[in-house]
């Protein structure tokens, strides 16, 4: 399936619109990656577990969207956005939002 944040695929017609398709995930951080990335923050750096986390939450959110597109009878997601959104009392969640157009292309 072709995902991409264009309006269009290039060289393929769009015969048929199914809808738009989302496809969300909300992950937790544990208490071993809020430590590291506390130390990270003091001694500076790139945080690692988060970036891992943030790519993980990511990669499922576009994966469960590819999936409810195809179950509408596309083949392609067109004018992706992803979003993400800290969640939870302490920040300790982490939601990831992949959005597009379901779509037939030739």
């Amino acid at each position: 399936m072709i995902i991409t944040t264009t309006p269009n695929v290039e060289g393929r017609k769009i015969v048929a619109y199914k809808g738009i398709v989302f496809g969300e995930v909300i992950s937790g951080v544990d208490f071993i990656k809020d430590f590291a990335a506390g130390l990270t923050n003091f001694f500076g750096g790139r945080s690692r577990s988060y970036e891992g986390e943030l790519i993980e939450a990511r990669e499922a959110a576009l994966r469960e969207m590819e999936k409810r597109s195809r179950d509408m009878g596309a083949n392609a997601v067109v004018g992706v956005d992803v979003d993400y959104e800290v969640l939870g009392q302490g920040g300790n969640m982490l939601m990831v939002t992949a959005s597009g157009t379901a779509v037939v292309i030739e």
